[in-house]
């Protein structure tokens, strides 16, 4: 069997795990909740008075920050708590493989859940008339920055066999992400740094790089950081999984 069948299998197997469960069925709804709370009550989206949908993904970054990491937490510390890590390493199967396709299946449940917040993109072309490509835009910065959170729950939840405590490390990894670029950390820091200091620093945020894609523009330069952050995370989840193997 080729690598990518054994992924494509692998990554079938999980995302059929998910909906077995009715945890997954309540994420969805929780998610599709909050980011209707946060689009239409936190947001304004009805006070701003523009066709756009700035306030859905405004809070993206936020609403993210919980909800990934509660969906990366179990990638494999599930398996080592059950047991079950050791059986799968010992099959014909590489581990990056192995971790390539837990992540797949994880991103795509994330996937799902971010394309059932068509009614929101269907009710502002309802009210207006939107530039849809820059929504498009949106989607593919959120798809990216779930990744990279994702890719971060992965390596703490193979560092850890506590689901709790590798969704707790990963949310803090992922708010010093978002807060590097935050506005009043940034004014703070600017207060007695350089402006090339502050620049630099904000450059490591994801919101920096997310807001690109907000606007309409894919910039190669933000494809290359959560590109970056997904591959770094998933080698090092590779590394640890690895050892462990080894032990």
């Amino acid at each position: 069997m080729g690598a990518w069948a054994v992924i494509r299998t692998i990554a079938k197997r999980e995302l059929a795990a998910y909906f077995e469960s009715p945890v997954a069925y309540v994420f969805l709804v929780v998610f599709l909740l909050l980011a209707g709370f946060f689009t239409f009550s936190l947001g304004g989206f009805f006070e701003l008075g523009e066709a756009s949908l700035n306030a859905f993904f405004n809070w993206m970054p936020w609403l993210y920050l919980f909800l990934v990491p509660a969906v990366g937490m179990r990638l494999w510390s599930e398996e080592r708590r059950q047991g079950t890590m050791e059986l799968l390493l010992t099959l014909p199967v590489a581990p990056w493989q192995a971790i390539f396709a837990k992540f797949l299946a994880s991103w795509v449940f994330l996937a799902i859940a971010m394309a059932l917040t068509f009614p929101i993109v269907v009710t502002v072309n309802w009210l207006g008339d939107p530039d849809n490509g820059v929504i498009v835009s949106g989607y593919v910065g959120s798809l990216l920055l779930a990744g990279a959170f994702l890719s971060i729950a992965s390596m703490t939840s193979a560092m850890s066999r506590s689901q709790i405590i590798a969704f707790i490390v990963a949310l803090m990894i992922c708010l010093l992400f978002i807060l590097v670029g935050f506005n009043p950390v940034t004014s703070l820091l600017s207060r007695w740094a350089a402006p090339s200091v502050v620049e630099v620093v904000a450059g490591f945020s994801v919101l920096t790089h997310f807001e690109g894609f907000q606007k309409g523009t894919v910039d190669s330069r933000d494809l290359v950081f959560f590109l970056s952050i997904i591959v770094f995370a998933l080698f090092v989840t590779g590394v640890v999984i690895r050892n462990r193997r080894a032990g």
